[in-house]
């Protein structure tokens, strides 16, 4: 008899329209798991950030910052659009674009589509910086992952289909991580 495939754990889109679902019913949210599982991704979120500020010091890029500068790594955008897409004021946007064009990190482009707009582009400096950022993130979480025991680290790798699919649900669909 061949063996159940955990859809969820392959990565297999699951049909959330359909409460049956590859692995059966979908009973009610548990209110305690779903507290876990918030408190668990705060608690992520804050080591994370405290962690590579601990290594790495001159890492002072605000995460506001961080987040225009990987939603930018996949082109650029007006200063609207990148608003919209952070969730945010397009006045406050134009503040942090401001301080990461004194920055070296973004420049503005003319838009071939509206020569009364400019569009906010990533620099090379931009580019380097996202990149030495994500790659010190990447040795952090390594580290940490090599610190559990291999059962637990399959777990987390087993749930990021899963993670990626709630972050959708969530509204996040501009493939940030």
């Amino acid at each position: 008899m061949p063996e159940p495939v955990d859809h969820a754990a392959a990565g297999d889109r699951v049909d959330h329209a359909d409460p049956e679902g590859p692995a059966g019913p979908v009973g009610p949210v548990d209110p305690a798991q779903v507290q876990r599982l918030t408190d668990a991704v705060t608690r992520l979120r804050r080591a994370l950030r405290s962690s590579i500020r601990t290594d790495y010091p001159w890492e002072s890029l605000p995460m506001a910052q961080v987040e225009l500068l990987q939603t930018l790594a996949a082109g650029p955008l007006r200063v609207g659009e990148l608003a919209a897409r952070q969730r945010l004021a397009p006045n406050t946007v134009s503040g942090l674009v401001s301080r990461m064009l004194e920055s070296g990190f973004v420049d503005r482009q003319a838009d071939p589509g509206d020569r009364r707009t400019a569009r906010i582009a990533l620099t090379e400096a931009g580019h380097r910086q996202l990149a030495d950022w994500q790659r010190a993130h990447e040795r952090r979480i390594a580290s940490a992952l090599d610190a559990l025991t291999p059962d637990d680290s399959a777990a987390v790798f087993g749930a990021l289909g899963a993670l990626e699919r709630l972050a959708t649900a969530l509204g996040e669909d501009d493939g940030r991580a």
